[in-house]
């Protein structure tokens, strides 16, 4: 693909009603996650990770799982994933395994960032993840694996393209049928995000490659016309701009969805999405949260070209 053949539509995961709210200092009314969700599903986004089966006393924020999944009513087309930890939290999920089509692992592709996030090492997260996607796969499960400070970490530095790209052979042979390559705290940069999915694609064939990009210097959107003119065609992005990592500090949130969904419309990139429908979803946040959000959509508004003229 020549970096002026672009895909002519996209996938877009919203991560935000769980990367985001996990993230969030108050704990989100389980009512006001539900309506979120409900309103969310009827923009036309066709996948939300809605949230997270992981401890209660790690994550408060997400310890409503399970009532989340049972109260919302999305549309038919719309694929509920939910973040798995480990085969405690697949055990935990599986008891409403007809409320969620979609289950995303991760991992880091950094000692260090592994380690101070999940308390394991690479080795020993992987063989985890190993049994949790063979037996999501064997309950008719669609299986991601996200890989964690895949462009660069904040304790380590520079991360090594073959390193993320065994990892990602690892969860493929595994079962992951798609596999999200997360720039965790926003330390890559367009050149590398090409180089790096030119590569991945020769790697990984057959696979669904996405894209995860954070905003913390700046140039998510950047990062993700260099996804796309490698060939990418799937992404995750958060509303509002919601979401970081809680380690390490400063760590700020994902792209927003509506950012995302403003540029490649107006470049002719077929998203699925209602613009205007999104942003009221941002606005409602934006009320419950009582704090203004980071995304640019919502304060400029969408393009209007009728008056522009």
């Amino acid at each position: 693909m020549s970096a002026f053949d672009l895909p002519g539509s996209v996938r877009i995961r919203e991560v935000g009603t769980r990367d985001g709210f996990q993230n969030e200092p108050e704990v989100l009314p389980t009512d006001a996650k539900v309506e979120l969700i409900d309103a969310l599903a009827r923009t036309g986004l066709a996948r939300i990770e809605a949230t997270s089966f992981v401890r209660a006393d790690v994550i408060p924020q997400l310890a409503d799982a399970a009532q989340v999944l049972e109260r919302i009513e999305v549309p038919e087309q719309v694929s509920i994933s939910v973040l798995i930890p480990n085969e405690r939290g697949l055990e935990a999920a599986l008891a409403h395994r007809e409320r969620f089509e979609e289950i995303n692992v991760f991992l880091s592709a950094s000692e260090t960032h592994n380690r101070k996030n999940v308390n394991r090492s690479i080795a020993e997260s992987l063989s985890g993840l190993e049994a949790v996607l063979a037996r999501a796969r064997a309950e008719g499960l669609r299986c991601e694996g996200v890989i964690s400070t895949s462009f660069g970490c904040p304790y380590e530095g520079q991360v090594p393209a073959e390193r993320v790209l065994e990892i990602a052979q690892r969860l493929r042979d595994a079962g992951a049928q798609e596999i999200g390559f997360g720039d965790t705290t926003g330390m890559a940069n367009p050149a590398q995000v090409r180089d790096f999915f030119e590569l991945a694609r020769r790697r990984l064939e057959g696979v669904e490659l996405t894209a995860h990009f954070h905003n913390t210097r700046g140039q998510g959107l950047a990062n993700v016309l260099a996804a796309l003119q490698a060939g990418v065609e799937s992404f995750e992005s958060s509303f509002g701009e919601l979401g970081g990592c809680p380690v390490p500090a400063g760590a700020t949130g994902n792209i927003a969805t509506e950012d995302l969904v403003s540029m490649l419309e107006e470049m002719g990139i077929h998203t699925g999405v209602d613009l205007k429908a999104l942003l009221a979803c941002t606005r409602r946040l934006q009320e419950l949260l009582g704090r203004p959000l980071g995304s640019h959509t919502l304060v400029a508004g969408p393009i209007d070209w009728h008056s522009a003229a």
